[in-house]
């Protein structure tokens, strides 16, 4: 199966997330690798699921690590939901229909949401609630480049604020996915969360279709096809990129069809292809403006200069993140460290 690298976000959400008080603002920064300085705060950590286990057992051991910390993160949504819905009919709802959404997921996804809620303790509409909210506000810094040799190198930020980021980081998980004992794919999550949104892959639900992806598809070509083609939940980015020249590509996708593929073009001089939540033929938010800075410490690297060094330090410009993850195609690593707000810090 060919290597391969896949992030995604969602297009339909007004989440604005900036910073925009010195010294975090456009100034591209430099020697910010290894990772060290302010925004770093750490490693993140590894876990093993064993494709080859029955889906409702997979995520035993990550979830039963982690529970404390899921169960916090589930209280904060509920906290949430009852700021503005009091009477608490709105986690009743949650609690009693949200269930029902589970009967209609192909497989393994039902009994992975199933196993997730018995190893937690949480009510089954909880966890399920827990994935669809990454569905519907995934906010996201993502680039794939290629330097001068053809080697492709894919990174990624995924931006939430001081409110969301700091109840995030501490379920952020590296998982390597395996089968027969060998690695199909690797990636970068949240514990309890099955789907996936950023994921490398050695030599329905937007996230569930990127899992699906990140497993099976057997080349660039066929994952490009089946992330244009397949209809979705509601409009997403897909960043994917393969392991030769110019595989590389962002493809804009309405519920239904692909609206339009930004690919690396070297004969154009587009080395690489950057995404930040907004279509890239028109301007983003004035508040949410990250494509700018972005583009422009891109730029100022130049394709012979690009490396997973030079690819953090961009990815550290701006950096209102929870975690900032690096990928190596050809050589299939992949790296990811979790990220600190500097202040003020955007609430979301």
């Amino acid at each position: 199966m060919a290597p391969l690298s896949l992030v995604a976000f969602v297009s339909a959400v007004a989440v604005v997330s900036t910073q925009f008080v010195p010294p975090y603002t456009e100034d591209c920064r430099h020697d910010m690798y290894p990772p060290k300085g302010p925004t770093f705060k750490g490693p993140v950590a590894w876990y093993t699921v064993d494709l080859d286990l029955h889906p409702s057992k997979r995520w035993l051991p990550l979830i039963t690590e982690k529970k404390t910390e899921l169960a916090n993160m589930m209280q904060t949504i509920r906290d949430l939901a009852n700021a503005f819905f009091p009477s608490g009919k709105l986690v009743e709802m949650v609690d009693d229909a949200l269930p029902l959404l589970v009967q209609t997921l192909p497989y393994p996804f039902a009994d992975e949401l199933r196993g997730v809620a018995a190893a937690s303790g949480l009510p089954l509409g909880e966890v399920v609630l827990f994935n669809v909210f990454y569905e519907v506000f995934t906010v996201c810094t993502s680039v794939v480049a290629e330097d001068s040799k053809g080697n492709l190198f894919h990174g990624r930020n995924l931006d939430f604020g001081l409110f969301m980021g700091e109840r995030l980081k501490p379920l952020v998980v590296n998982v390597d996915f395996k089968r027969n004992g060998h690695t199909v794919f690797k990636s970068t999550t949240f514990a309890g969360y099955i789907g996936m949104l950023t994921g490398i892959k050695p030599g329905v639900w937007m996230s569930f279709l990127m899992r699906s992806v990140l497993e099976n598809a057997t080349s660039y070509e066929v994952a490009k096809s089946r992330l244009a083609q397949t209809t979705l939940l509601a409009p997403a980015y897909f960043i994917l990129g393969g392991n030769q020249s110019s595989q590389g590509c962002i493809i804009t996708r309405s519920r239904v069809l692909s609206l339009d593929i930004l690919e690396i073009d070297l004969k154009l001089g587009r080395w690489y292809v950057l995404e930040t939540n907004y279509d890239h033929w028109k301007d983003p938010l004035f508040l949410d403006d990250r494509r700018t800075p972005a583009m422009k410490c891109m730029n100022k690297t130049m394709q012979a200069n690009i490396t997973m060094k030079t690819m953090y330090d961009m990815l550290s410009t701006k950096p209102l993140t929870t975690y900032t993850t690096l990928m190596d195609v050809s050589s299939g690593n992949l790296e990811s460290y979790t990220r600190d707000c500097p202040n003020p810090c955007m609430p979301w």
